[in-house]
């Protein structure tokens, strides 16, 4: 049985991870999961049952403390459960808190039980000004904030930086309107 894969797919919010998550999941016939839609309903209903707005994560210390951590734990207890059963994972999140740590993925295997795989970063790439616009033309409710601090958004977008070890990294620049499949083979192609 061959090793499965996991691959990383991170950016910031609007910069085309899920298209992106989604070509290489069927490509590999690897599960796709994606953090929001794995976690969004008891992440909504945590944050109304604190008497928070269910939308507001970016400036709310309660969510970034105490339930994105909860969020991220159970991405990586799918990825796991996926892993054992022998299938590649494609992990759709941002994952930029743990981009300093560089030992954060060895940390992963670990905690989680994972079993051997390969591990593979795809950084998605899109320049400022067409991530702001896709922000906008989306027009959801937890993007309110990084639009009205933009400069400050995309500041901490620009100087995070992914240090994590014993993966493969591939980077893919995503700013045309819609991920190009030609072009991501190529990118993944390139790792070997």
């Amino acid at each position: 049985m061959a090793t499965p894969k996991v691959f990383f797919v991170i950016g910031p919010a609007g910069s085309g991870k899920s298209s992106v998550g989604k070509l290489i999941a069927r490509r590999h016939s690897a599960a796709y999961i994606d953090k929001d839609t794995a976690t969004r309903r008891f992440v909504e209903l945590l944050l109304e049952l604190n008497g928070d707005d269910k939308n507001e994560r970016d400036n709310n210390s309660f969510y970034q403390e105490a339930i994105m951590p909860l969020e991220y734990a159970s991405i990586l207890d799918l990825a796991g459960e996926n892993l054992s059963a022998g299938n590649s994972v494609v992990l759709d999140a941002p994952f930029g808190r743990y981009f300093p740590d560089a030992d954060y993925l060895d940390n992963v295997r670990r905690e989680h039980s994972w079993p051997d795989a390969e591990l593979i970063v795809v950084h998605v790439r899109v320049d400022g000004e067409a991530l702001r616009q896709r922000l906008v033309s989306r027009g959801l409710s937890r993007d309110e904030w990084k639009l009205a601090h933009w400069e400050e958004f995309w500041a901490a977008q620009e100087s995070r930086k992914c240090e994590w070890r014993n993966a493969r990294h591939v980077t893919f620049d995503n700013t045309m309107d819609s991920a190009d499949t030609a072009r991501l083979d190529q990118a993944l192609e390139e790792l070997g």
